[in-house]
């Protein structure tokens, strides 16, 4: 009961929650993605229009229903989720997220009420990208939550697998970071993530307008890309199909007067045909992080400390082989005159100082992590 004390959620606000929890399998019948269908245009409508529109042999019943929710059952369904509350009317509801024309009635989330009143644009960031991330999309997500958050930005992002997940790994690992479902707040989606779900909730947030217990829809993700969208000051975008959700949220963002970028990839990748389409368009280039903090705040404005682990002799040329294009021990040893066992020893401490990554075939790749000589 003390997050719930701490919040603060007004009646009519948690009804529309719980309104849309109970609307969500009429909704998927009605949301598409074609113009005045899509479901962040219908979220607008008030609960009558809405009901009117999704279930209308059903809505007088619904709205009588919700009507009949006292105070009291709200507050105890939410303390029992362990979960707390935040509504436009609120003073911990952020400012830039009330002002979008479809903002939610109410937030309902996990973690420390206090940091979403922090919540602003120019501290704020939110990452997205492929499910179906490759491997050099999800090693530039982490690095780039991982930075962000070193900097003192807060890393918003989806939990979903592929960039989503990454992005909150890296910044979990060095900061704060957001997560908004499409589900209630207190379900684990997608259960695979549950361990990072809950660290989100001990070291960040995790957020939703969908009540307690609430399932995932399909229309509820497109629903919460405008959540993401709203509530940062830029949206990244690091892969993406070109029929991608992660574009819907730059659409969002660009609409919304948000900053937007995109990371680079080979011209001969679907998997960066979204960032790059993105990038022809106008939106800012982003290689790492700093990029990010220049496009928000200005160039210099702050920077980041981006040095490594110091690297002693032995382990100077074996990073040198990887970055020239040697991919596995027997490789590295054989351009540096050195045993197996050696060179094998060797990438192994590269990885653990995060020089370099292996892939599931034991591939070995340079990561964006800088030495200390690169970073003075």
């Amino acid at each position: 009961m003390a997050r719930w004390e701490v919040a603060d959620a007004c009646p009519e606000c948690l009804r529309r929650s719980w309104l849309l929890g109970m609307l969500g399998p009429y909704l998927e019948r009605i949301a598409t993605g074609e113009p005045g269908s899509r479901s962040p245009e219908l979220l607008r409508l008030s609960n009558r229009d809405l009901v009117e529109v999704a279930a209308p042999r059903v809505g007088g019943e619904l709205l009588r229903r919700i009507g009949a929710l006292t105070e009291t059952e709200l507050s105890e369904g939410l303390a029992s989720a362990g979960c707390w509350a935040s509504c436009r009317h609120g003073d911990l509801y952020p400012a830039q997220l009330r002002e979008a024309a479809d903002a939610p009635w109410a937030l309902i989330g996990r973690g420390e009420p206090a940091l979403l009143a922090e919540l602003e644009p120019n501290g704020t960031v939110t990452v997205v990208g492929s499910r179906r991330a490759t491997s050099y999309g999800r090693e530039v997500a982490r690095e780039l939550g991982r930075e962000l958050a070193a900097a003192g930005i807060v890393v918003v992002s989806g939990l979903a697998f592929g960039v989503d997940s990454c992005a909150h790994r890296g910044a979990v690992e060095a900061g704060r970071t957001v997560a908004v479902l499409g589900c209630g707040a207190d379900i684990a989606y997608p259960a695979a993530h549950r361990s990072l779900w809950r660290r989100i909730a001990e070291n960040g947030l995790v957020l939703s307008e969908l009540p307690p217990g609430a399932s995932p829809w399909r229309w509820s993700f497109p629903a919460r890309n405008r959540i993401m969208a709203a509530l940062a000051g830029m949206t990244v975008v690091v892969e993406a199909a070109r029929r991608s959700g992660s574009l819907i949220t730059a659409d969002l963002a660009a609409d919304l007067g948000r900053d937007l970028g995109a990371v680079p990839g080979p011209v001969t990748s679907g998997a960066s045909a979204g960032p790059n389409a993105l990038l022809a368009g106008g939106a800012c280039v982003v290689r790492d992080a700093q990029d990010v903090l220049d496009a928000m705040l200005g160039v210099g404005a702050r920077r980041l400390d981006r040095g490594g682990p110091a690297l002693d002799e032995s382990l100077a040329p074996v990073l040198a082989a990887v970055e020239a294009g040697e991919r596995t021990p027997d490789g590295v040893a054989a351009a540096l005159g050195l045993d197996g066992p050696a060179a094998a020893a060797a990438l192994a401490r590269l990885e653990l100082l995060g020089y370099v990554a292996c892939s599931e075939l034991g591939a070995y790749t340079r990561t964006s992590q800088p030495t200390p000589a690169d970073a003075t």
